[in-house]
């Protein structure tokens, strides 16, 4: 080999290892795999460090885009990783629930680069939500435009932004903690509102001059619209009832009169009255269901027609599977639960792959969590071998649970006053030595019959719904854990101060 061939050689072999090591340092770590009936999936770490990536858009620039709660708007490559931010937008509130929040890409955006966010303000004592629409060019946002504004509070706004198929802006509003928003047509809280793109109210919208397209909401935590064009949320309830709902032009959904499914009398004749709809599901305990994403793609052949659904309380990824019209849920499986925390979002790329948002670092952690890299972007995607146990899925069977105070105490307060009782600090009380738990029992059976709502802005919703049984077993195992010692409820109590 002459000189001149063998220096070739080195600077060939040079070049080739350091093209192989850059291959390696932009591949995504893989943390995880799932096992199917058929397929074999990744879970990889697309993005890490974040603080509360609230919202995930997939746009066909090759990024994911994602809000950031505190503010912040940035994209992350697909492939690589690697993320840019675009916008802080400054006059973002966020507290609890507030913040920077709903996010959509306008469908063409290659050639229509618009991006619309929803976010909440807070001037003097004045909270409210905006709605704005950007332009996206030289790596950022600009030619901030508003659409719209809401009432605001430091909960209950909702919300999340979507385009429907026929090019309309919907989004979905919380009811602004104040039930009678929700029924009022004079308001734009409790609804799923619906403008043209640039702020205008469509001709077809079923009230005149108005941006309402459905009411009767609480308090919605994802929005998705299917390759037919049906509009799909997922709600939250109060104490039971959690939703996902098919969403019809004009629809009343019931809210504050109805909660869930139509099994009580008033809430049949409320029904009757004005016509309401009932959810496709419900969950009771609740789950929290946050981001929802409609997925139709052969890529993961199992959850093909089916909406993907992250939870907050039950800290899972769930997979509803759809009938043929998209009318029905016909199953549900549950994956992650308790395994990475609270979920935030949901959505997929053009290809099939699909994202999921942690939420570890909100208002509301959970003993365990956060968890090394917390917030975290997930990316889930076809596997070829595993390099990790697999994971499966559970299918939710209907039953009826025992009565064991524990599992009732997990299912109904933990997520607000935590499994060790200690609360949330300036939020939600703690139960280990309040006195309140400890000391007089009719005191405290009357406090969960009938909720709280104080001047001071503390609530909890009534637990009458519970069964005396289950009250006495909830109310005796936080009266005797945490090194409370106080004495036994029993179910004959609980029926007396009812």
């Amino acid at each position: 080999m002459t000189r001149s061939l063998g220096y070739l050689f080195i600077v060939l072999v040079t070049f080739c290892i350091a093209c192989s090591s850059q291959s390696e340092n932009t591949s995504l770590p893989i943390i995880d795999n799932i096992a199917l009936s058929k397929s074999l999936l990744k879970v990889e770490v697309l993005a890490k460090d974040l603080n509360v990536p609230w919202d995930l858009a997939y746009a066909d620039d090759g990024y994911l885009w994602f809000t950031e709660q505190s503010g912040s708007i940035s994209r992350a490559h697909l492939t690589t990783g690697q993320k840019t931010k675009v916008l802080t937008i400054k006059e973002v509130w966020s507290l609890r629930t507030t913040g920077l929040l709903g996010l959509a890409i306008h469908p063409d955006f290659k050639r229509n680069p618009y991006v619309f966010v929803n976010y909440t303000v807070k001037q003097d004592t004045t909270v409210y939500n905006k709605l704005v629409r950007y332009y996206f060019a030289n790596d950022t946002l600009t030619q901030p435009k508003l659409l719209l504004t809401t009432v605001g509070y430091r909960a209950h706004n909702g919300s999340r932004l979507a385009i429907s198929n026929n090019g309309k802006l919907l989004w979905a509003t919380g009811d602004a903690y104040n039930g009678n928003n929700a029924q009022s047509l004079s308001s734009l809280n409790g609804k799923i509102l619906r403008l043209n793109l640039d702020g205008s109210i469509p001709k077809d919208n079923p009230y005149p001059n108005s941006y309402v397209w459905a009411r009767g909401f609480r308090n919605m935590q994802g929005l998705t619209v299917s390759d037919k064009g049906k509009v799909y949320t997922s709600e939250h309830g109060d104490a039971i009832e959690d939703e996902v709902n098919l969403i019809e032009k004009g629809g009343n959904y019931g809210w504050p009169f109805i909660e869930g499914m139509h099994n009580k009398p008033e809430e049949l004749a409320f029904a009757d009255a004005h016509q309401t709809k009932e959810p496709l599901k419900s969950w009771t305990p609740v789950i929290a269901p946050s981001g929802i994403s409609y997925y139709n793609s052969s890529l993961i052949p199992e959850w093909k027609n089916s909406l993907l659904l992250t939870t907050l309380k039950a800290k899972s990824f769930r997979v509803l599977s759809l009938n043929d019209d998209g009318t029905q849920i016909k199953a549900e499986e549950v994956f992650f639960e308790n395994h990475y925390g609270r979920l935030r979002d949901v959505c997929s790329d053009a290809e099939g792959n699909i994202y999921i948002s942690t939420s570890n670092h909100d208002w509301n952690p959970q003993p365990g969590f956060p968890l090394s890299g917390d917030d975290k972007i997930l990316k889930i995607s076809p596997a070829k071998k595993p390099t990790h146990k697999p994971l499966t899925a559970v299918k939710v069977q209907k039953g009826n649970a025992a009565i064991d105070g524990a599992q009732l105490y997990n299912s109904y307060c933990a997520s607000c006053h935590q499994t060790n009782g200690q609360g949330v600090k300036d939020v939600f009380p703690a139960l280990a030595g309040s006195k309140n738990v400890t000391g007089s029992t009719t005191t405290l059976i009357k406090m969960v019959q009938n909720g709280i709502n104080s001047k001071s802005g503390q609530q909890m919703p009534s637990f009458s719904f519970l069964k005396d049984q289950e009250t006495a077993a909830i109310l005796t195992y936080i009266r005797k854990s945490w090194n409370n010692k106080s004495s036994a409820i029993t179910p004959q109590q609980v029926k007396s101060n009812r």
